[in-house]
């Protein structure tokens, strides 16, 4: 550890208090799920449901894409309604209208005030008393509220088959006809949702919350913030300012200056002969940018299904290219060209690592990977079309299909595929590192490589620790773990430390500055970014001290982020270290990018949907997706950009990049991405959210809501931002094409005098 001392046992302490934080509260959430009753019975003892039948209920849904056809619990897609929200709305109003005409003999919209205050009181009375018994496992709800979900149930089930009385409906939802072909699924289908819709009604044993800490908002039964969502939305707000303090009071008197390292005559990592494992990462780069165009296109067509449900522009495609089916493509594929382009990455690293020379072979190795890669894609893309198309068996569809869960929507067989993947990745990178250690030198920083690369290659796995029927706020907790905790926290590290490692090796910044800068970064990422995981399940069936330690420390996650505007002006001051320099310009501007979407997009967006008190009313709404979009494709998007384009410049060192070409890219992928967030996403946003705080999350996400026709010109509106990006996205990847192919290449003087070094 050596001078390091501090910051390494920092580091350690870091991780082990939130990690442990992370397993207790997990323990925590699964001891306290919203139970799932044997029977839902009537007080006659009809039985109405089994929790088999909520189960397969579950499963129907997952098989229509879950979470990518609406949402559960806030957690899915934006365009069609959260069903939970949803469905509890309906069974209120079902219920309202039974009790009138049973109690007055009247619709209940021509009652009188009194009466209609009489009939709310025994409707809050009744949804939020807790009839379960644990005793017995059972439920019981009265004839009425059993009258209630039948009718609700009716809707649902004629919803999702092909009932042309709700055609129209299903058109502003953008689902397909026949989402559900199966008449028994979608009965099971209401079972599950109606469940979802119990927990968010009923009180928890000995509280005045619901299972879902009373979201969603739905004033018909003062489904409101608790007390302990307003105290810790405080909290977190004092907490963030006092973090923020306390950084920049750290950074004004314990940063310790030095003078930057004399910048090499040559770049040092275009000295070094490459070897062929590096030759071979072209068609990596080819893959990644493939499948980056891939997303971008079934971006811009997801977003023309929030105005044409079921068309294109007039052309009924849902039959076959569902909403459901391009919104999961275009998340998988995202997922597939970022973890692609940090994979190749670090095989550039490798032999730079291991003295400029392969591991025995390694060129075999990453040749078998890139094989092993192109099967999961296409098995997963395939896999998911013919779930959702229902061409696949109903049995196999979770392992070889679509498990419905956002992000992690490919088929069991390929997660497991993919994780099998990403560990060969992590033996191919240990193979180089690990002999570098018993080299001479300073150690520490290649030890933070090495310790985020294994993280990188084993915690992926935790997605596997959840199954097909598994309990839903059971999966959430292990799916954040991917989702928010190797992407949003491990890849972070690994990003920041690669970058670290590069620049020293280059000798624009000194080992120790790298070195040091990093372990304080992994700190601050981590103290935040392990328990701040919870920040995404204040509502999904968990208990007020989840919420607790989700606000509390996602306040401290949005922290390191206020100085990176610093970092991207460090960023933009290399490329002027040295002549050289120049060959790198456009992978830096990637990076300083990184530096402004982090600050901007996971930062300040991220921080607008974070506390409890915000989060209850704009779960779910287009909010979520302004954060998403900046921090996911701001963040990693560009940082996966700028690692491409930088190993492209090093295994193609004669090819000079196009300032037209990467101009065109860089400004339009920008500018495209601010285009569609403040004209189109984030006003529709704050629309919606004003709509879930005076009459509740089921009208903010209805067809009556958002097919208004201001809210559909916005929509339409951004088409103009999706163009730009496009025009972006193509223009960077026609760029490493040319470099890849070796198309147009420029033999400057400068970089073929590199190269002739090299080659001799």
């Amino acid at each position: 550890m050596g001078e390091y001392r501090k910051l390494w046992w920092t580091l350690i302490v870091v991780l082990a208090v939130t990690f442990s934080i992370l397993g207790i509260s997990g323990a925590e959430i699964y001891k306290q799920a919203p139970p799932i009753p044997t029977q839902v019975i009537t007080p006659s003892n009809r039985v109405l449901m089994t929790d088999e039948d909520i189960l397969n209920g579950q499963t129907a849904w997952q098989s229509t894409g879950g979470m990518e056809v609406g949402s559960i619990w806030g957690h899915g897609a934006y365009q069609a309604p959260d069903w939970t929200a949803d469905w509890l709305h309906r069974e209120l109003l079902a219920w309202l209208e039974l009790a009138a005409q049973q109690i007055y003999s009247a619709p209940y919209a021509q009652l009188a005030g009194d009466q209609q205050a009489v009939l709310h009181y025994q409707l809050k009375t009744e949804y939020r008393k807790n009839t379960y018994e644990a005793e017995k496992n059972t439920v019981t709800v009265s004839e009425r509220r059993a009258q209630a979900i039948a009718l609700t149930a009716d809707h649902y089930q004629n919803l999702y088959g092909a009932a042309p009385a709700l055609r129209s409906l299903r058109d502003d939802y953008a689902m397909k006809e026949n989402t559900l072909p199966d008449a028994k699924r979608r009965e099971d289908l209401t079972k599950f949702f109606f469940w979802a819709a119990w927990a968010a009604a009923t009180e928890r044993p000995n509280t005045a919350a619901t299972y879902t800490n009373n979201w969603p908002p739905e004033p018909l039964i003062d489904n409101h913030p608790t007390p302990e969502n307003v105290l810790w939305s405080l909290a977190c707000v004092v907490i963030l300012i006092a973090g923020v303090g306390f950084l920049v009071l750290a950074w004004s008197f314990l940063r310790k200056h030095e003078p930057e390292p004399q910048a090499p005559q040559d770049d040092p990592l275009s000295l070094a002969g490459l070897t062929p494992s590096q030759h071979a990462l072209g068609k990596y780069l080819l893959i990644v940018m493939t499948l980056f165009v891939l997303q971008v296109l079934l971006g811009g067509l997801t977003a023309h299904y929030t105005i044409e449900g079921q068309h294109f522009y007039g052309i009924d495609i849902s039959r076959w290219l569902p909403y459901s089916l391009t919104r999961t493509w275009h998340l998988q594929a995202a997922i597939f060209w970022i973890a692609t382009a940090f994979l190749t990455a670090g095989l550039f690293l490798a032999p730079l690592i291991n003295g400029g020379k392969d591991p025995r072979y390694q060129k075999t190795g990453v040749d078998i990977l890139f094989c092993a890669l192109l099967v999961v894609v296409g098995g997963s893309f395939i896999g998911s079309f013919l779930t959702i198309n229902h061409i696949m068996p109903p049995n196999l569809s979770f392992w070889l299909g679509h498990q419905g869960y956002e992000y992690l929507d490919l088929g069991r067989f390929w997660q497991i595929a993919l994780f099998i993947g990403i560990v060969f990745w992590l033996g191919l990178m240990l193979r180089a590192i690990l002999p570098a250690f018993k080299l001479d030198g300073d150690k520490n920083l290649l030890a933070l490589l090495c310790l985020s690369t294994i993280t990188i290659g084993l915690f992926y796995g935790s997605g596997l620790f959840y199954g097909e029927r598994s309990h839903i706020t059971i999966m959430e907790y292990w799916r954040w773990w991917v989702v928010h905790l190797w992407v949003e926290g491990i890849f972070e590290v690994f990003a920041t430390t690669a970058l670290a490692f590069i620049f020293s090796s280059m000798g624009l910044v000194s080992k120790r500055m790298a070195t040091m800068a990093s372990l304080a970064s992994a700190s601050l990422f981590m103290v935040g970014g392990v328990p701040g995981t919870f920040h995404h399940m204040y509502f999904s069936g968990t208990t007020t001290p989840i919420m607790a330690v989700g606000a509390a420390f996602s306040a401290l996650e949005v922290v390191p982020l206020i100085l990176l505007g610093h970092e991207a002006w460090e960023h933009w001051r290399l490329k002027e270290r040295a002549p050289w320099m120049h060959a790198v310009k456009w992978p830096l501007m990637c990076f300083i990018a990184v530096a402004f979407w982090n600050m901007v997009g996971a930062g300040m967006f991220g921080f607008m949907i974070n506390t409890p008190v915000a989060l209850f009313y704009l779960q779910g709404l287009n909010t979520t997706a302004v954060h998403s979009h900046a921090a996911l494709f701001g963040v990693y998007g560009f940082l996966s950009i700028g690692f491409v384009l930088l190993v492209l410049r090093y295994i193609r060192p004669v090819f000079r990049f196009s300032d037209r070409l990467m101009n065109t890219g860089f400004w339009c992928l920008n500018g495209g991405l601010i285009f569609m967030i403040m004209t189109s996403l984030l006003p529709i946003g704050l629309f919606q959210f004003e709509a879930s705080v005076t009459q509740g999350m089921w009208y903010a996400r209805s067809a009556a809501f958002l097919q208004q026709d201001f809210l559909e010109n916005l929509r339409w509106v951004r088409t103009f931002g999706d163009v730009i990006f496009i025009i972006g996205a193509c223009a960077v990847a026609w760029q490493v094409v040319l470099g890849v192919f070796r198309l147009g290449a420029d033999h400057d003087g400068d970089l073929a005098a590199h190269s002739g070094r090299q080659r001799s």
